[in-house]
């Protein structure tokens, strides 16, 4: 029930205390978690490069940093769902599990693009219309909020149809895949509801402050 990571700093714990290495003499951990090692090496470039990327499609999108900036931040709270969902599981994490996040927070980033863009679509009709004002701004966000309502909800369903197959099943290489599936399953439902009710608040605060 434990990772490799965490047993192989108990086994040098234990060796760096109770072993004298003579000189010339050296220990190198492999297998596995030697591959582990490497994996995560370049996971580190890999995520933040990711990162990085989504926000700079997201300012290419937007053409605001403002806009960009919240849909950044709302990221981790999207994850929250995966991580939640890998704890209910008794996944531990690994290379795959982050392969499913990564994929987990361009899924999400979408979800926060697509809700915004109707935000500032409704908000832009009120005002073609000379209306403009604290009430004006509230009924532009429920009428942009409530058109992602479906939409948002039939892309869930197919998301979670199509990858409750790969969670649940058996036969080579199933271990890997179900890790990968994990954090999309779970964060499919902290992802929808965060641009359904987060976004859509602070999009408020946003303008609300002009």
């Amino acid at each position: 029930g434990r990772d490799i990571a965490s047993v192989v700093a108990d086994l040098r714990d234990a060796v760096s205390t109770e072993v004298s290495l003579l000189p010339g003499m050296s220990l190198a951990y492999s297998g596995q978690f030697e591959f582990l090692e490497r994996a995560n090496e370049r996971l580190k470039l890999v995520v933040p490069a990711t990162l990085l990327i989504i926000f700079f499609l997201l300012y290419l999108t937007f053409g605001r940093l403002d806009e960009s900036v919240l849909i950044m931040l709302t990221l981790p709270f999207a994850l929250t769902g995966g991580v939640w969902f890998l704890y209910l599981m008794d996944y531990n994490l690994s290379v795959a599990t982050g392969v499913g996040f990564i994929a987990l927070a361009g899924v999400a980033a979408e979800f926060g693009v697509i809700m915004l863009l109707y935000l500032k679509n409704a908000w832009a009709e009120q005002q073609r219309d000379g209306l403009s004002g604290e009430a004006a701004l509230c009924d532009a966000i429920r009428e942009g909020a409530v058109q992602r309502v479906r939409p948002k909800a039939m892309t869930v369903a197919v998301i979670v149809a199509g990858l409750l197959p790969i969670l649940l099943g058996a036969g080579t290489g199933s271990e890997v895949m179900s890790r990968i599936a994990a954090p999309m399953v779970g964060g499919m439902l902290s992802a929808p509801l965060l641009s359904l009710f987060v976004i859509p608040a602070a999009y408020r605060l946003m303008r609300r402050a002009r």
